[in-house]
């Protein structure tokens, strides 16, 4: 089984608002079918959740009666998100089911504090393809604040033990630093827990709310320590995701689980 994660940079465009980017994840949705491999797909929020979510300091949890307002509005951008990315699925004949964060996930203090994993085990049990997602969520401590897809696939990580965990990014996968804005960073094919340790990154002036690259690598590194591997890859080219389901060779980067 593998967990999936579709970064909002390949699904929307991030700097506009609630736009999707249907060719991609009908190319993703086409892969995911052809593998025909059993998966938890978890998708990020994108321009669907971030501008507003980063407008109203969702993140920061309740302050103001205003935020209430504004917690509704990113919810509901999410979910239109959600169900574009199901009818592609469903489009593709994949047997896709939205489990939301509201109905599985309780966080306290931006953490996790609990979630519905049966839920996930009976849809795969019957053949279903879950389909969860960043959103907003309460939160025991600060009344709300934001679940990252990140957080999600760490928790679904520790718990379903995958055989591995694939980013889908807008790059190849990991880099000595950000190559969008940096012309030299080489490209890292493989790596371990104890080089990641040491490597730093130059994180993008336009980082979303949730996460950056230091973060992304903070949650490879914690699901390295499960003994999964990690694979980080560009979503925008073709066939890629689906020679890495099939296990084919593919350019991408491994981070290997555990010490190698």
């Amino acid at each position: 089984m593998f967990i999936l994660k579709l970064g909002g940079s390949v699904i929307t465009k991030k700097s506009e608002q609630g736009c999707f980017r249907p060719e991609v994840m009908d190319n993703l949705a086409r892969e995911i079918k052809k593998a025909n491999k059993e998966v938890i797909l978890v998708h990020g929020a994108g321009s669907f959740g971030h501008i507003l979510a980063k407008q109203y300091e969702l993140n920061k949890g309740y302050k103001n009666k205003d935020q209430i307002h504004g917690f509704s509005l990113t919810h509901a951008m999410v979910q239109t998100l959600n169900s574009f990315v199901l009818k592609s699925l469903h489009s593709h004949n994949v047997s896709a089911v939205s489990l939301s964060p509201h109905s599985t996930v309780k966080l306290n203090d931006h953490g996790l504090a609990r979630m519905d994993y049966k839920i996930f085990e009976e849809y795969l049990d019957k053949h279903f393809t879950p389909v969860t997602f960043g959103d907003v969520a309460l939160d025991e401590k600060l009344g709300f604040s934001i679940c990252s897809g990140d957080l999600l696939v760490m928790a679904l990580a520790k718990y379903f033990k995958p055989e591995k965990v694939i980013f889908v990014m807008d790059e190849d996968g990991l880099y000595t630093s950000n190559p969008k804005i940096n012309k030299d960073a080489e490209f890292i094919e493989s790596t371990t827990i104890e080089k990641l340790e040491k490597l730093t990154t130059s994180i993008d002036a336009h980082a979303d709310v949730t996460e950056d690259m230091g973060g992304k690598i903070d949650t490879m590194k914690n699901i390295s320590r499960l003994g999964i591997d990690t694979v980080l890859l560009n979503g925008n080219k073709q066939d890629i995701l689906y020679n890495v389901l099939i296990g084919e060779d593919a350019k991408c980067t491994i981070v290997y689980g555990g010490k190698k």
